[in-house]
């Protein structure tokens, strides 16, 4: 079943990539890290010297003052601390991408659209998936959804170079596209499946809107792994 994925009706705003916002938080826990190195530094700093021994060390500092380099931390920089998402989402998109399976998927664009990742919600990544490519050859064309976002085919034909390129423009049209709000809001608030799943056959996700329902399958999906270097090339 293709999918087609309608412009909007009026020019919308590109929000900012699933990658750059990865990017973004990765630059965040590196600072967080710097700081907190900086500040446990200071935590261990050696006592003072004795009165005595500190103008000797002084004029010997002296000499090498002018190619010093001193560092000005801003007020209130200590108390920086590290984001646990910046952990949990790289350490998620490894994980995943190494188990491989259908179900990993689901869950790797559940996670990169910030989705809560429930029983519910995973059911119909996988209900929506089998749709689009059928359970046996879920990864055809690097394209689980059949989607156009990104992918050089409008129909929803087009391929992504790894399936992790893949959930990340399938997380990023979500988000991008008003037509799929409702679909966003219902993985949003982990819905009950029936109303996510209205949501996809009512939005413009496929031309065929699954036969508002006809179409779907509510039998249980099999767990099949993808083939070697689809995940990463």
């Amino acid at each position: 079943m293709n999918s087609y994925h309608l412009p909007p009706s009026r020019p919308v705003a590109r929000p900012v990539s699933v990658r750059a916002r990865l990017a973004r938080r990765i630059l965040g826990l590196t600072a967080g890290a710097a700081v907190l190195a900086l500040a446990a530094l200071t935590a261990i700093a050696p006592a003072p010297l004795p009165a005595q021994e500190e103008p000797a060390l002084a004029n010997s500092a002296s000499a090498r003052r002018a190619g010093e380099q001193v560092l000005d931390l801003p007020e209130g920089v200590a108390q920086a601390s590290i984001s646990r998402d910046s952990f949990a989402t790289v350490a998620g998109v490894q994980g995943l991408a190494a188990g491989s399976t259908n179900r990993d998927w689901a869950e790797l664009v559940l996670l990169l659209g910030d989705f809560p990742r429930t029983d519910d919600n995973i059911t119909v990544m996988l209900r929506w998936m089998r749709q689009e490519n059928g359970p046996d050859d879920w990864w055809n064309r690097n394209n689980p959804l059949n989607n156009g976002w990104g992918s050089g085919g409008n129909s929803g034909l087009g391929s992504y170079d790894t399936l992790v390129i893949a959930a990340e423009n399938a997380a990023e049209a979500l988000h991008s596209n008003p037509g799929y709000a409702s679909i966003v809001a219902g993985f949003s608030s982990s819905a009950p499946t029936a109303q996510i799943e209205q949501a996809i056959w009512a939005s413009p996700w496929a031309t065929s809107h699954y036969a508002n329902g006809a179409h779907w399958s509510y039998a249980p999906v099999p767990i099949i792994e993808s083939p070697p270097g689809t995940w990463t090339g």
